[in-house]
Formats: C-alpha cells, structure tokens, sequence
C-alpha cells in the first residue's frame, strides 16, 4: 500500500512539474520542418498518421513514461517493450484502459486520465508501441 501511495505522489509531482512546460512545447510542433524538430526532441517517433496519439502521449503519458516513473517502460526502449509487446496489442490495451500493477511497475487506469475515450487510450500504446518496435 504503501508503494502504491508512493508511485501515485510520484506520478502527480510529475503532472504538476510538467504543467509549466506544456505551453513551451507547441512551438517546435508548430515548426515547418516537422521530421528535423522530432529527431532533435526526447520523444518517440511517432507513426505520420497516428496524431491522436502523440497528442494523448504528449499531454498524459509522458509525464511517467518518459521519465520511467513507477516503472513506466521508456518509449524506444525495446528491451522494456519487447516483453510487453510480445503480450499482444489487446493485453496492452487492456492495462492502459484497467491499470495493471506488475512486478516491474504499476500502470494506473487510463494513465490517471479518466476523461480518456477508449480509442485514444488505444492510439496512445500504438504510438509508444510504434517508437518501440
């Protein structure tokens, strides 16, 4: 219980210290020449079509899986993902729209976002998946 209370306080400092960096970072998305901005920032490649995604991973998901908060496995990181992914796109899905708690980590429900459809929920593991492969 008391991990749980930890990682939950973690993961809230996380989205309060990123509230004050959002708004800088619309600029370089804003840049025309997209592919040379997302090549020179931390986060994933995302799929050309999958902007719901990036969107979703940018305003939520980022805030534990970029640092690896709560053992929130880093996008890219394919000796992380490679297990996970390897559990099929459903299990995956099924833990970011239930939460899971693991012996790696714990994945709150909805990544702590319950205004979250299902289909953006979805779009965010694809694109973390996608960065990940």
């Amino acid at each position: 219980m008391k991990y749980l209370t930890l990682s939950l306080a973690l993961c809230a400092l996380g989205l309060l210290g990123a509230c004050g960096k959002q708004e800088a970072a619309p600029a370089p998305q804003q840049a025309p020449v997209a592919a040379a901005t997302q090549a020179a920032t931390p986060a994933p490649a995302p799929e050309a079509e999958n902007v719901a995604g990036k969107k979703v991973y940018g305003s939520t998901c980022a805030m534990c899986h970029s640092a690896g908060v709560a053992g929130a496995p880093k996008p890219g990181d394919k000796s992380d993902w490679g297990p996970r992914i390897a559990q099929g796109t459903d299990t995956l899905y099924k833990h970011a729209l239930e939460g899971f708690n693991g012996a790696k980590g714990q994945m709150p429900a909805r990544g702590g976002n319950t205004a979250l459809k299902d289909d953006e929920v979805k779009a965010a593991v694809d694109y973390m998946v996608a960065a990940s492969r």
